[in-house]
């Protein structure tokens, strides 16, 4: 559920306050939300101030003069004699988000579009409620965050069968690649690493997809690897969950030390026990 408010206001500055007459509080709701949020009439405010709030101004046919909605909450509704004043706080972390983009959303955010002689949502000023996973939608279609400018976030969904493996691309890895694609196989799952991939003409891409698709992200430090430092780094920064490796403690960086990882030898006996080391924790984090 989100609030969605349509004004004439200014809405720029971080907090502001809307009067709205109120004929116009739940147009373009469906009569079980209303109920819900007003049940016999009367607003439930604890409620509808515990939801989110996309607050934005008419759009304009006028390609020169997009308008842009905000996303924030409502933080005090009160009564006048015959309209209701609406204090709103924007959230700062999530940027604008062009009303266009929001239509062209319309069929799972539940927004109902212009038509002939009917206004619908975005025409009008109005203070609505919709019955979507604002947040949720928002995520999906890459929206509400800041994008990176080096690289493109897939869309894709994570592949609950997936490992990614970031290590250096050296051929006295193979072995430590080798012991961990049985401790993966073993649990069930199936293992890739970067260089085993080539979809993207930018290498960048290729790692990005592959750290962002995986169900966990295994990352090996040893030799202080500026690459697999930057792919741990995107891991993290991604929610992954993330396996640090190395064959010696000073590998580790500084900002890593205070996160658990597994330590081994490369030779027959520690990649055996790296194996079934990584395996456990494999199974502990599939398991969640």
């Amino acid at each position: 559920m989100f609030n969605f408010l349509v004004t004439g206001a200014d809405i720029s500055s971080p907090r502001g306050m809307v009067a709205l007459g109120a004929d116009r509080v739940f147009n373009y709701t469906s009569a079980d939300v209303e109920e819900k949020y007003a049940p016999g009439g009367v607003l439930d405010r604890a409620a509808l101030m515990s939801i989110p709030l996309v607050i934005t101004n008419e759009s304009s046919s006028d390609p020169d003069f997009r308008a842009f909605a905000r996303v924030g909450t409502i933080t005090k509704i009160t009564r006048g004699h015959s309209e209701y004043h609406i204090e709103y706080a924007l959230d700062s972390d999530i940027p604008p988000i062009a009303n266009d983009v929001l239509e062209s959303l319309a069929p799972q955010l539940n927004f109902v579009l212009r038509r002939k002689q009917f206004w619908g949502d975005f025409h009008t000023n109005h203070w609505a409620v919709k019955d979507a996973d604002l947040f949720r939608v928002l995520y999906t279609e890459g929206l509400g965050y800041r994008q990176p400018t080096v690289f493109t976030l897939p869309r894709g969904s994570v592949d609950p069968n997936l490992v990614s493996v970031m290590m250096p691309f050296d051929g006295g890895f193979n072995g430590v690649f080798a012991a961990l694609e049985n401790a993966v196989s073993a649990a069930g799952l199936r293992c890739l690493r970067a260089d085993k991939i080539w979809e993207h003409h930018l290498l960048i891409e290729d790692v990005v997809k592959l750290i962002a698709s995986a169900r966990v992200v295994i990352c090996d430090l040893t030799g202080k690897n500026a690459n697999v430092f930057y792919e741990a780094g995107i891991a993290h920064a991604l929610g992954q969950d993330v396996i640090l490796i190395a064959q010696h403690e000073s590998d580790i960086p500084f900002d890593l030390r205070h996160i658990r990882y597994v330590k081994y030898l490369n030779n027959e006996e520690g990649l055996r026990v790296l194996a079934e080391s990584v395996g456990k924790r494999l199974q502990s984090l599939v398991s969640k």
